[in-house]
């Protein structure tokens, strides 16, 4: 794979993603680093569509835990059901938060952050961990952006324990 990566021009954001996906894949695939292959994917989501912060929280000891990331200052832990990240903990499913505002119990990591989109890593029905993605724009993420995103989780190899 090579350090660069290669859209459409023009391209929509179905197409970004249509052509980022092969291209994840291909960079995930020769890297079994879990930490390294979250950190590449926070970057290419954050150059790709400029979102204001995208990272991974990963479980450890019943805590959401910050871990790579791309963006400002981020909250360090995050409870089991509280906010936006614990609640797609809790539920198993994308939250798509189009004011996270409006948004009971909402985490304000950021004042900047007007919408949010976090997706749990789930392996065997268990939550690992989730991609959290903000922006600076109300109601900036669609079903696109969920669709996509949750293939995008499923590429990332999930770490087989001895």
């Amino acid at each position: 794979m090579s350090e660069n990566i290669v859209l459409p021009p023009q391209a929509g954001k179905a197409e970004k993603y249509e052509a980022l996906l092969p291209q994840m894949e291909a960079l995930m695939a020769s890297e079994t680093d879990l930490i390294a292959n979250m950190a590449n994917m926070a970057a290419v989501l954050k150059e790709v569509f400029g979102f204001f912060w995208v990272g991974f929280y990963l479980v450890k000891k019943e805590q959401l835990v910050l871990g790579p990331f791309q963006g400002p200052l981020a909250c360090t832990r995050l409870g089991y059901g509280k906010g936006v990240c614990g609640k797609a903990w809790e539920t198993k499913q994308t939250q798509l938060i189009p004011d996270v505002d409006a948004f009971p119990g909402h985490i304000a990591c950021s004042s900047a952050s007007r919408s949010e989109i976090v997706v749990p890593i789930l392996n065997a029905g268990v939550v690992l961990g989730v991609l959290d993605i903000d922006s600076d724009r109300l109601a900036d993420f669609d079903g696109i952006d969920q669709k996509y995103l949750e293939k995008m989780v499923s590429l990332i190899p999930v770490p087989v324990e001895d």
